[in-house]
């Protein structure tokens, strides 16, 4: 017993040590007492064991009492509450024949809790009920112009609906679906990658033929039926540590004048190595290199008319062009004979950085149409020589939507780097940042703005494409557009006028900044659909362990946070919703039949410490979102990251991801249910249900089945639109972090798609793989 003596002593005095601290920083004195606790118990335990039962008997029951008093009668708080404590007691009951005293009170104390402990896995606190309405309320709705049997943009159309009008798999035959077939790039993360190269592509499917990007910038066609490869090219793309992200979520399609799709050919030879043709029909692939590609869909040929023999250099007319500061991850908007690019610029690397200018090309000729810079919004017509647009302006990284007969094209706009200093925006860059833009698709021009944060100090970019449908209101049908955010809430705008459907209010947000000549605004706007989630306590700590637990409370009392929109600071701020936000680039499906959304709400912290500069070596810089970032240039760094224990678990208790259904002519939240299991997370593969993190996007179809992979388990899923509930799922062979699409084969058989390649940044499974499925014969 001297071995156990000493682990209570050890264990008793840490948590004393620790527990003093988070009593002088105004927290739970819970901990202190165990720490005493543990120590007596320690000490009794060699030859006093009675004593040592009865009093750790006492002790249990008064941790149950305080555990269910601070999260209620929940698992995974309970679990890591009680269980290194219940554990703990084993040695305690070995008693000898010689020293059973305490025995008898300790054993059924330690069984009752042991049971309710478990018992608690049987009831889900956090969970909505409900079932979303069946009913058909738009019988005719605009889907967009993509065939039914095919995906013609990444959100299948334009509309960016990822609603798919096929309906032969259903939630009674879901459970029928088997792999089809299963295709590898080849193009695999390497060396000299950055941290977060990742998978993200959804493919196209045009004729019969799929075309899907890769992260080192791809482009490979596969047939549809057999997943056989027909041809690929590759852009020569060098790596570059200087870029944040290494990916590509799609390429674009502009049909061909005759209206007829691509026919594809099997090609023995690299597409990169023919000769550039005249090309009819095009394909746009954006580089990591800052380059627009134009590709003939049935070879893979450069195409010898679009800008110099099919490739178009995105750093013209830019202030600075810093090698991998600037690049496209999202496909380009093609529309009313326009190919319409944004791009990504790299998060807090340096205050003066390339524009983030948008800007159309004639889709035949590559020729500069028109540009909005959101640094410069009123000069629109094309640059002249020797004049740049605005350094570091407001970006759109994420992927656009059309509606042509409106001519407006609608952007989610990200904020002017750096993020956490606000000092540097003029008016202009204030009123586009963070919101969802309308621009003319003729000239350009601003139509509305909408604006989901002001004066941004979060990098709380407008991350997803904005979802077009008609919808139903109390003034009838209404052209609407619906866009989630990182800090969670839900936008039902009027697409045609920008004004709200469902009602925006500016609610209070905390004060103050220690940085000098900025500032926060005094109110931040609301939505009436959201999911924000509850402002944390020092009760929502989480960790495998008290040691953790106790680790993370310390933490979340030293570090600043009144709540959301609590501003960055030297000491250090929580920021909740993180980094990663409640939505991010995969969005939202709709249902424009049954007026209805499946979405994915995530929840995790992070933590954002400004590191004020002061001429020293700041030691590795420029690390993404996961890291030290230098904001040369500027007085500041900053170091973002997500709010962990020591064990690299997340400091706030789970869940930390769910599904959700919204009706939409309400407004309301019917269902909501945890999402994802620890199989991944864990050295052994336990199934268990526990609401993990994931990033990616569902897909809807008319037979009332959802398809998503995103959750950091490796496993694609369906869930019954209606319910919530998992229909079925099956293990993928790397991280499915893209969004699936699916599309009828030759043969007439629906087919599931699913880009499966892993997330470098948020440690899933790497891979190459695109596996299809259907549906058994």
């Amino acid at each position: 017993m001297i071995i156990f003596s000493l682990l209570f002593l050890f264990i008793g005095l840490a948590l004393l040590v620790g527990g003093v601290w988070l009593i002088a920083l105004g927290g739970s004195w819970y901990y202190a007492i165990t720490g005493l606790v543990l120590l007596v118990v320690g000490a009794l335990t060699k030859n006093r064991r009675t004593s040592a039962r009865l009093l750790y008997a006492a002790f249990l029951v008064a941790t149950a009492v305080w555990a269910l008093w601070e999260s209620g009668y929940d698992w995974w708080p309970l679990a890591t509450r009680m269980g290194l404590f219940l554990i703990l007691a084993i040695p305690l009951l070995l008693a000898t024949k010689s020293n059973k005293g305490g025995v008898k009170v300790l054993l059924p104390v330690w069984a009752v809790l042991v049971v309710g402990t478990l018992a608690s896995t049987l009831v889900d606190k956090h969970k909505i009920d409900g079932e979303l309405s069946t009913e058909i309320k738009v019988a005719a709705p605009n889907l967009g112009d993509a065939p039914a049997d095919g995906w013609q943009a990444y959100g299948r159309s334009n509309m960016g609906q990822r609603y798919s009008p096929l309906d032969q798999i259903t939630p009674a035959n879901v459970s029928n679906l088997e792999l089809a077939w299963q295709y590898q790039t080849g193009d695999k993360k390497g060396p000299g990658d950055v941290g977060e190269t990742t998978y993200e592509a959804t493919p196209l499917k045009l004729g019969n033929t799929l075309y899907l990007c890769t992260p080192h910038n791809w482009l490979v066609a596969l047939d549809a039926d057999s997943g056989k490869k027909v041809w690929q090219y590759k852009a020569a793309i060098e790596p570059d540590l200087q870029r944040q992200h290494q990916t590509c979520r799609g390429v674009s399609y502009l049909p061909g004048t005759s209206g007829q799709l691509p026919v594809a050919k099997v090609m023995d030879a690299p597409s990169e190595s023919l000769a550039p043709i005249a090309c009819d029909a095009e394909l746009f692939l954006p580089t990591s290199d800052a380059k627009l590609i134009a590709l003939d869909p049935a070879t893979g040929a450069r195409c010898q008319n679009f800008a110099d023999e099919g490739v178009l250099d995105l750093t013209q007319h830019m202030p600075f062009k810093q090698h991998g500061y600037y690049y496209s991850t999202s496909p380009p908007l093609v529309a009313k004979g326009k190919v319409i690019v944004a791009g990504s610029v790299n998060d807090n690397y340096a205050v003066n950085s390339p524009s983030g200018v948008i800007r159309a090309f004639d889709a035949r000729t590559g020729q500069l149409l028109w540009n909005f810079d959101s640094g410069n919004p009123d000069q629109t017509a094309p640059l002249g020589a020797g004049e740049v647009y605005t350094p570091s302006s407001p970006n759109s990284w994420s992927v656009a939507s059309a509606d042509e007969k409106l001519d407006l094209a609608y952007f989610p706009m990200g904020n002017r780097t750096p993020d956490q200093l606000g000092m540097y925006r003029s008016p202009a860059e204030e009123k586009y940042a963070s919101s969802v833009l309308a621009l003319n698709l003729d000239t350009g021009k601003p139509a509305w703005v909408q604006q989901f944060i002001h004066h941004d100090l979060w990098d709380m970019d407008t991350p997803a494409q904005p979802v077009l449908l008609d919808l139903q209101t109390k003034n009838g049908l209404e052209p609407a557009l619906v866009v989630p955010t990182k800090q969670g809430d839900v936008y039902v705008l009027n697409r045609a006028t920008g004004q709200p459907i469902f009602p925006i209010t500016e609610e209070p947000a905390p004060q103050g900044t220690d940085i000098p000549g900025d500032h926060t605004s005094p109110t931040q706007p609301s939505s009436a659909l959201n999911f924000k989630p509850p402002t944390l306590k020092e009760s929502d700590m989480w960790g495998a362990s008290p040691l953790d637990q106790l680790w993370c409370r310390i933490e979340f009392k030293t570090l600043n946070y009144q709540g959301q929109y609590t501003a960055p600071s030297t000491k250090g701020t929580i920021v909740f919703p993180g980094n990663f936000g409640v939505f991010n680039w995969g969005s939202v499906a709709v249902d424009p039949k049954r007026q209805v959304m499946f979405g994915m709400p995530l929840y995790l912290a992070f933590t954002s410490t400004l590191v004020k500069k002061d001429g020293g070596d700041l030691g590795p810089a420029n690390q993404g979102e996961h890291g030290l970032n230098a904001n040369e240039g500027g007085p500041y760094a900053v170091d973002m990251k997500p709010f962990l224990s020591p064990l690299g678990v997340p400091c706030q208790q789970p869940p930390w991801g769910y599904v959700a259904g919204v009706d939409l002519s309400t407004g309301k939240k019917v269902w909501q249910h945890k999402n994802g299991t620890i199989h991944d997370m864990t050295p052994l593969p336990l199934p268990i249900k526990m609401g993990v993190p994931g990033i990616g996007g569902p897909v809807i179809t008319a037979g009332g089945v959802v398809f998503m992979s995103a959750a950091v388990d490796d496993y694609i899923r369906a869930y019954d639109l209606t319910s919530g509930k998992v229909l079925w799922q099956a293990r993928l062979p790397a991280g499915g972090q893209a969004t699936p699409m699916t599309y009828v084969n030759s043969k007439g058989e629906q087919m599931v798609v699913q880009v499966a390649g892993g997330h470098g940044s948020i440690g899933t499974t790497i891979g190459d793989y695109v596996v299809a499925y259907k549906l058994k014969h």
